[in-house]
């Protein structure tokens, strides 16, 4: 199945006062699986585009005053992402930088018949006019790159 864009429900307790959110989900009917193993598969298999957009957004950002990498002491990392939170349903990965507080969301629930919906929200919420310029300038990106990484759900690793 496509990804496809879904509405997003605000506030989300995973990042009150977003001022960003968008996400997408897709169905999945060939198996059961959780949010971790979404959420690996999604964020460990990015096509090589998507990694060298990452790797070039990695390079440019520090030269604005953003973090090119999250802070990794206190967490485990998916994609470069620290962990927030982990269940069957849910998985969260984020990060607080001094110009925004950014979440990523995957989450698993039932779909039509023995299929599964597994959606990524992305909340976002901006702490200086320099976090508005990256989220403006990340947005066109983000539209690109989450429908394309949601693909990778239905392939097993």
């Amino acid at each position: 199945m496509r990804p496809r864009r879904a509405a997003v429900r605000l506030p989300n307790s995973w990042l009150p006062g977003a001022d960003w959110a968008d996400r997408y989900e897709v169905l999945v009917l060939a198996e059961r699986i959780t949010a971790a193993e979404a959420a690996w598969r999604v964020l460990g298999s990015a096509p090589r585009w998507v990694r060298s957009l990452l790797s070039f957004r990695n390079r440019l950002v520090p030269l604005f005053g953003l973090n090119a990498t999250a802070d990794t002491r206190h967490s485990d990392l998916v994609a470069s992402l620290p962990l927030m939170h982990s269940d069957d349903r849910q998985t969260v990965f984020g990060y607080d930088d001094r110009h925004l507080l950014f979440r990523l969301v995957v989450e698993v629930g039932e779909g039509p018949a023995d299929g599964q919906i597994v959606g990524m929200t992305t909340l976002v919420r901006c702490r200086s006019f320099m976090g508005w310029l990256y989220l403006a300038a990340a947005i066109p990106f983000h539209k690109a790159i989450i429908p394309s990484l949601l693909t990778a759900v239905e392939r097993a690793v």
